[in-house]
């Protein structure tokens, strides 16, 4: 069997192209891997914040606070992207500012607090938009049929890039601490392998990915405005349009709870490990790595296995497999268990996201792609707003009592499966084809 046929992509499509959509996934990994789930969400707690007790909430709030700016302004990014046709154009301005900010990690030390809060916020934004950006750019390729492995393959390669970044980031930790040097001087060099990886890997997709879309000839000054007051209106227009689309409606509710439990554990797995299980920062990484390789191996599988049982029913699946991580976690006083929980956690992570990533191109209209997408990527960074923020008071509040905050995490995987048995994958297919199509 050809995994991969040209008869799952459309019309005009070459597999190259898809490929260089998926170095995108590749690219940008390394940025969620090293920067906020392996290395640097830890260094930020014990290093830039000295230890403090507030350490964890200071990260959760900085994380917080990049996805509320996202979230009040990707509205009119994403429908500045329909009306002008200029995905790709504002992708590559993405990748430079999160590049960037993510250099300027380097020269965050003991006590650069506000450095870091400024870096964090704006490589964060800048990956977000990137992240939503690069999703609308799905259902040109793939066909409707396709869409869970054809998103399977960019969550795959996402997930390759993310072990190579980290790979090349563990060798030279490991080699700085045969030398005997502290974490201030090889976590930098971490986020200058970070930032140069990203920005090498997506000279690919700048290369091979066409923008297929077509400038729209409504044009207007709300409608295109980057303010904030412009894409608060714009988000209204969007929500007053995606309302008809119920389907796509429960999905964004599902998609915020049962994110948010996933943004848990892409930001603070690191440091729940070094604060409640006394993992060290080099054993932090090495797990990390192989949660990549489990979440590839997820996302490729379950790209395929979703296509065939239906995306509702792999996620749902997949939300089952978080709740046990979840309970594991809790469960886990030395690492033995953790370990399970978090190869749990892999599998279930690259194949949660893709099934979402597909059910939201099946119900997105051809001509709101980046609107729609947009509104998806609002509802996710909501979630990554409410969830390490719930972990981080849960936290503050309890004397730093971290497996109480990831037992609450549990209730994010439970909602998202309450949500999801709303959600009839035919009625909302119908719902996005044009006016007399069905």
């Amino acid at each position: 069997m050809d995994l991969f046929s040209q008869r799952l992509l459309n019309d005009g499509v070459r597999k190259r192209e898809v490929f260089g959509w998926a170095m995108y996934d590749f690219a940008n990994s390394g940025y969620t891997t090293v920067v906020l789930t392996a290395v640097f969400n830890a260094y930020f707690v014990s290093v830039v914040a000295q230890g403090a007790a507030w350490g964890t909430l200071a990260w959760t709030l900085a994380i917080a606070a990049s996805s509320l700016i996202v979230m009040l302004t990707l509205p009119a990014v994403g429908a500045h992207a329909d009306l002008r046709a200029n995905k790709k154009r504002l992708l590559v301005g993405c990748t430079v500012a999160c590049v960037l900010g993510t250099l300027a990690l380097v020269g965050a030390g003991p006590g650069d607090l506000w450095l870091a809060v400024l870096a964090i916020v704006v490589s964060n934004v800048a990956f977000s938009y990137g992240e939503s950006l690069t999703a609308a750019f799905l259902p040109e390729l793939a066909r409707p049929e396709a869409l869970g492995r054809v998103s399977g393959w960019g969550w795959s390669f996402g997930y390759l890039g993310g072990m190579l970044t980290l790979g090349l980031s563990l060798v030279y930790v490991l080699a700085a601490q045969q030398r005997g040097e502290p974490a201030t001087s090889f976590v930098p060099v971490t986020m200058a392998i970070t930032a140069t990886v990203y920005a090498v890997a997506s000279l690919a997709t700048f290369a091979l990915l066409r923008e297929r879309a077509v400038p729209q000839n409504t044009v207007d000054e709300a409608s295109t405005g980057v303010g904030i007051g412009a894409s608060l209106a714009r988000l209204a227009g969007t929500w007053r349009t995606a309302r008809r689309h119920r389907d796509f409606c429960w999905l964004l509710a599902c998609g915020a709870c049962y994110q948010a439990g996933i943004a848990v554990v892409i930001t603070l797995a690191a440091v729940y490990a070094e604060q409640a299980l006394g993992f060290k920062q080099a054993d932090t990484m090495l797990l990390i790595f192989l949660v990549n390789i489990a979440a590839a191996a997820g996302a490729f599988a379950f790209g395929y296995g979703q296509d065939r049982i239906g995306h509702r029913l792999a996620l749902a699946i997949t939300l089952v497999g978080w709740l046990v991580m979840t309970v594991l976690a809790v469960l886990a006083t030395g690492p033995g268990l953790f370990w399970i929980a978090a190869l749990i956690a892999g599998l279930c992570m690259g194949s949660s996201q893709s099934a979402g990533r597909a059910m939201a191109g099946l119900f997105t209209p051809a001509d709101r792609r980046g609107e729609f997408f947009a509104l998806w990527t609002f509802a996710t960074r909501a979630s990554a707003v409410v969830g390490p923020l719930t972990f981080g008071l849960i936290t503050w509040l309890t004397g730093g009592n971290q497996r109480l905050a990831m037992g609450c995490t549990a209730v994010f995987f439970v909602g998202g499966l309450l949500l999801l048995a709303k959600v009839d994958m035919s009625r909302g297919e119908r719902a996005a084809l044009p006016e007399g199509a069905a």
